[in-house]
C-alpha cells in the first residue's frame, strides 16, 4: 500500500498505533546506523533512505528523477517491511546478512531485498542496523555503477 504522505512525520501519523511504534523503532535504528551522506525522505510511498542527487546526480536508473534508493521502510497491507537495496545484488553482503540473521534465532522472511515482519519482536533489528552501517555511500554508489556496467543477457 503506497502512502500519499508528503513527509515522514505525516506517514507515521497515518499508521495505526501498533504499526507506528514498530516502524518508528526500526526507523530509529536505521537513522542511528545510517552512514553520512544518505538522506531520509519519502520515496515510492514509503520512508526512503537514498543517495541524494547532490552526491549521485544520475539518480536511479529506472527513473533518474528519483534519488538512488538505499533502504526503505513501509507498512504494507498484511505486514511491515524493510527494503535493503544494500543487500540486493551484493552476494557477499547478502551472505553475511543471512548468516548474522540466523544467529539471532529469528525467522528471516525475505525476498530479494524485502524483509517482511508482522511484529517488531520478529525482526532482528540489530542485524538491520549493522547491515545499514556497513555500506558507506561511496561503496554503495561504486557497487551500483558496477552492476549497471555488467552486460545484460538479451531476450530471445
Amino acid at each position: 500500500m503506497q502512502s500519499d504522505a508528503k513527509s515522514v512525520e505525516e506517514y507515521l501519523a497515518s499508521l495505526p498505533e501498533d504499526r507506528r511504534e514498530a516502524i518508528s523503532a526500526v526507523r530509529e535504528v536505521i537513522l542511528k546506523n545510517l552512514p553520512e551522506g544518505y538522506q531520509e525522505t519519502m520515496q515510492y510511498g514509503m520512508i526512503g533512505y537514498v543517495v541524494p542527487h547532490t552526491i549521485y546526480p544520475k539518480g536511479y536508473h529506472c527513473d533518474p528523477k528519483q534519488a538512488l534508493p538505499f533502504a526503505a521502510l513501509a507498512s504494507q497491507k498484511n505486514y511491515m517491511s524493510v527494503y535493503l537495496s544494500c543487500v540486493y545484488g551484493d552476494t557477499e553482503h547478502a551472505k553475511w546478512f543471512q548468516e548474522e540473521y540466523a544467529k539471532t534465532g529469528k525467522k528471516l522472511d525475505m525476498g530479494k531485498s524485502c524483509i517482511r515482519f508482522k511484529k517488531l519482536e520478529n525482526l532482528a533489528i540489530d542485524v538491520i542496523g549493522q547491515a545499514i552501517a556497513k555500506i558507506p555511500v561511496d561503496k554503495y554508489v561504486a557497487r551500483y555503477e558496477s552492476i549497471l556496467a555488467e552486460p545484460r543477457p538479451r531476450n530471445r
